[in-house]
């Protein structure tokens, strides 16, 4: 069973993301199982799924599983499951994948009359956003306050709800500024169940511990999230339990302790 700590898990991956392996009805009915009152499916939305090049074109229907997120119901065999993605932040001006991709026509090839970029279509579909680094390529040599702003925003993105494993990307920041900047905007900071997998070393689950500990000292709210890539990983949050535990985290300040408090702070960002 989940923990009774955490009631949501919002962040999960599906088949789409073509490195993980369950379907969104599996990874529903995994949470069902666990317990969970709500499941936040949030596939890579970045050049892992498609990437372009002059002779090679990025195309809509390359991401058209964001585009389609009506037909999934919004209460599914008693489980509240919310459309989200985990995007790609891609430069220092905390730009999110997408931004600058123009896209011209439809899934089935129909020219557009109005020209968007691929981020406005996906934008259209989801509830919200993790907004992550997995290429920390342009980061290299890159001012600390280049960094700390590129998360600040990243942020106001509108429909960036939070950063994902900002400790685990192991891209240096002025952590107080970011985690300040999170609570100003009424948005969250990930702690992340995958960032403490044997495989990320001991130097970024002491960064991801250091957030979580500067979060609970300056107020700041955040999601725990498993970041599945299998539905048998949904809703288990062993390493972040513990760590909460033995820092002795405020639980008022776990957003997703219940969907009803996680729901509040999405309303929160959808109505601002």
């Amino acid at each position: 069973m989940a923990s009774p700590t955490f009631a949501c898990d919002t962040h999960t991956h599906t088949i789409f993301s073509r490195h993980a392996y369950s379907t969104i009805g599996e990874c529903v009915a995994a949470a069902k199982a666990v317990g969970l009152e709500l499941l936040g499916s949030t596939d890579h939305y970045s050049a892992m799924i498609s990437a372009s090049s002059p002779n090679n074109p990025m195309y809509l229907r390359d991401y058209q599983h964001f585009i389609n997120f009506e037909v999934w119901p919004r209460e599914w065999d008693g489980v509240y499951v919310m459309r989200g993605a985990e995007a790609d932040i891609v430069d220092l001006d905390g730009h999110l994948f997408g931004w600058d991709i123009p896209m011209h026509k439809g899934i089935t090839g129909r020219t557009f009359k109005r020209l968007l970029s691929l981020q406005e279509h996906v934008w259209r579909g989801i509830d919200y956003a993790i907004a992550s680094i997995h290429n920390d390529d342009f980061t290299y040599d890159a001012a600390l306050s280049q960094t700390t702003n590129m998360y600040v925003r990243a942020l106001e993105d509108p429909k960036v709800l939070m950063l994902g494993h900002i400790g685990r990307a192991g891209v240096p920041f002025d952590v107080d500024t970011v985690l300040t900047a999170a609570k100003d905007l009424g948005k969250l900071i990930e702690i992340n169940e995958h960032s403490f997998a044997p495989h990320y070393g001991k130097a970024r689950k002491e960064a991801c511990r250091h957030i979580a500990c500067r979060c609970a000292e300056l107020g700041v709210s955040i999601a725990v999230g498993s970041d599945a890539h299998i539905a048998y990983d949904v809703g288990r949050f062993d390493a972040v339990a513990a760590l909460l535990d033995e820092i002795h985290f405020p639980r008022e300040l776990v957003a997703t302790r219940s969907k009803e408090s996680f729901l509040s702070v999405f309303d929160g960002i959808a109505k601002s």
